[in-house]
């Protein structure tokens, strides 16, 4: 069953990405994914340290743990809740200004206000013009099972 424009809303954050994907994510698959893979390692660290004396991968272990913690933490309510992840996020308060729900709806798209890297601010494109092109229901069916960090 396709999913309502209103839905979705609570989902794609205004530029595009899909915050129920994103490691910050408070109810996301990365999240509950880490919390039980930290629960089935229980206290690994023990038997990581006595492994790399034999398998040197196991040193990585601590950093590796270190990671998962933070994972497992994550609080973010998502971007349309006021809680961007992104330092200096230039979306998350311009949508709101302009009464916009998504950047390609804006007139002045494509603009030079996001603040994002290189690499993002090309995903940021890519994922407007095609949610113009086919529509925010039609694009969110599109992207929905794919990975955010392509």
């Amino acid at each position: 069953m396709r999913m309502k424009y209103d839905e979705i809303l609570k989902i794609l954050a205004a530029c595009g990405l899909n915050c129920a994907k994103c490691a910050m994510f408070i109810d996301g698959d990365i999240k509950r994914h880490t919390s039980e893979l930290k629960r089935l390692l229980g206290a690994f660290d023990i038997y990581a340290d006595r492994f790399s004396k034999f398998l040197p991968v196991f040193k990585n272990y601590p950093a590796f743990s270190e990671l998962l913690d933070h994972f497992t933490h994550a609080g973010c309510k998502g971007c349309r809740q006021g809680d961007c992840e992104y330092p200096n996020c230039g979306v998350a308060d311009c949508y709101k200004q302009k009464g916009m729900d998504f950047c390609f709806q804006c007139d002045e798209f494509p603009c030079e206000k996001t603040n994002f890297d290189p690499d993002l601010k090309e995903r940021w494109l890519k994922m407007n013009k095609r949610m113009k092109e086919i529509g925010v229901e039609a694009y969110f069916e599109e992207t929905k099972d794919l990975p955010r960090y392509t």
